[in-house]
C-alpha cells in the first residue's frame, strides 16, 4: 500500500513509517518541519534502506494539500500532524483550534475529493476527560470536562471523523488513542527530540541525567498511590508504532476506536529509579506542588485491541528506559549530533 503519513518526522510518526516500511508499504510524508527535524529522513533511511519522500508544507494550504493528492495515488492517510504541547495550548488556545482543526479538515477535503476512504487519526487518552475510573475503556463517554485545549481538539477531530463516517458508507476510520509513549528505537538513530522545553517527563529525566538541567521538578508526593507520585501508562513508541500497522491490517467500514497503551500504570518514581538503574546515573529531583489537572493514576485497558487487532504492547519499562538512554547517548544534540 502507499501510504501518506502527515507529520511523520515527528517523534511516534518517524518510528511509525519504520515499522510501514518493514512491513512493505511505500510511505510519503508531509510536514512543516516546525517541530520536527528534517535528518529524521535520512535516519529512516538509514534504518529501513529506503528514504521517504517529503513534501515540506503546512496541512493548513489547502491549495498544497489539495494539489498533493491529485498528483499521487494514496492508499491510506495515518494523521499525525498537529500541535501537541498541553500547557502550551492552555496558553495559546486560538493557535491549537486554528492549526489542529483546520489543518485537519484541509486533509478530510482532500481526502474525500480524491476517493482516499481509509485513515488513522492519532488521538490521546486526553479525550477521557474527567472520569471515576482509572482503567480507561473505549466505552467510557469522551469529551467531558476535558482540561485543556489540545485535548479538545482531539475530541473535535474524532467527532468530524465520526460524522464523516456516518455520510459516507465507503469511509474507514481508525482512531488511536494513545495514553503517554518513551522510548526509542533500538538503534538510538531516532527518538524523541523535543525542542526547546520539553513538554513530556522522560526528556527532563535524561537531560538531568547528563547535566543539561540541575534536577527534575516531580508535582506531587501525596497522591494516594504506593510512593505518592502520579501513576501512569507509558507504551514504547515502538509498541505504539505498530499498533498504527496493525490497525492498517484491518479493514472494515465505519469507524473504530482503541486504545494503545501497556495497561500496566507506572508511577513517576518508578521511572525515575528504573531510569537510574539502567543508565547508572543518579538523578536528582524535588518534589513541588500539584499541578492542577493530574489525575492520580490512569491507564489503559487495551484489550479490545488485542482482540480485535491481534496487538499488544512487546516491550518493557526497562526497554523503554534502556533505548531511551541508547538514543541519548548517540544523540545528545538530538538530530544535530
Amino acid at each position: 500500500m502507499n501510504i501518506l503519513v502527515t507529520g511523520g518526522t515527528g517523534y511516534i510518526g518517524s518510528h511509525t513509517i519504520v515499522e510501514l516500511i518493514a512491513n512493505g508499504h511505500e510511505v510519503s510524508v508531509v510536514d512543516n518541519l516546525a517541530n520536527s527535524s528534517v535528518g529524521v529522513i535520512s535516519r529512516i533511511k538509514k534504518i529501513t534502506g529506503k528514504e521517504p519522500k517529503l513534501y515540506t508544507f503546512d496541512l493548513c494550504d489547502k491549495e498544497a494539500t489539495s494539489n498533493l493528492f491529485k498528483k499521487n495515488s494514496f492508499d491510506a492517510v495515518i494523521h499525525f500532524a498537529g500541535l501537541k504541547a498541553v500547557g502550551e495550548s492552555v496558553q495559546l488556545p486560538l493557535t491549537y483550534y486554528e492549526n489542529n482543526l483546520l489543518s485537519t479538515i484541509s486533509l478530510l477535503n482532500a481526502m474525500l475529493d480524491n476517493d482516499v476512504d481509509r485513515l488513522i487519526f492519532s488521538s490521546s487518552a486526553t479525550v477521557y476527560g474527567s472520569t471515576d475510573t482509572t482503567r480507561y475503556r473505549e466505552t467510557l463517554p469522551a469529551g467531558h470536562d476535558i482540561s485543556n485545549p489540545y485535548g479538545r481538539t482531539k475530541y473535535m477531530i474524532e467527532e468530524m471523523i465520526k460524522d464523516i463516517g456516518n455520510a459516507n458508507d465507503s469511509f474507514e476510520a481508525t482512531i488511536l488513542r494513545y495514553f503517554n509513549p518513551i522510548g526509542a528505537h533500538e538503534s538510538g538513530e531516532i527518538g524523541e527530540n523535543p525542542l526547546g522545553l520539553p513538554n513530556n517527563l522522560m526528556p527532563f529525566i535524561t537531560q538531568v541525567a547528563t547535566g543539561k538541567r540541575e534536577e527534575l521538578l516531580i508535582f506531587g508526593n501525596d497522591y494516594p498511590t504506593e510512593d505518592g507520585t502520579c501513576k501512569r501508562d507509558f507504551i514504547h513508541v515502538v509498541d505504539l508504532a505498530r499498533g498504527h500497522v496493525a490497525a492498517l491490517k484491518k479493514s472494515s467500514p465505519g469507524t473504530h476506536i482503541y486504545n494503545l497503551g501497556s495497561g500496566i500504570p507506572t508511577s513517576v518514581l518508578q521511572l525515575v529509579n528504573t531510569f537510574s538503574s539502567i543508565s547508572g546515573k543518579s538523578i536528582k529531583y524535588r518534589f513541588t506542588s500539584r499541578r492542577e489537572g493530574d489525575l492520580a493514576e490512569f491507564y489503559a485497558d487495551p484489550s479490545k485491541a488485542e482482540l480485535e487487532l491481534g496487538w499488544k504492547v512487546e516491550k518493557s519499562i526497562e526497554d523503554m528506559c534502556r533505548d531511551t538512554w541508547n538514543w541519548q547517548l548517540k544523540n545528545p544534540n538530538g538530530y544535530d549530533r
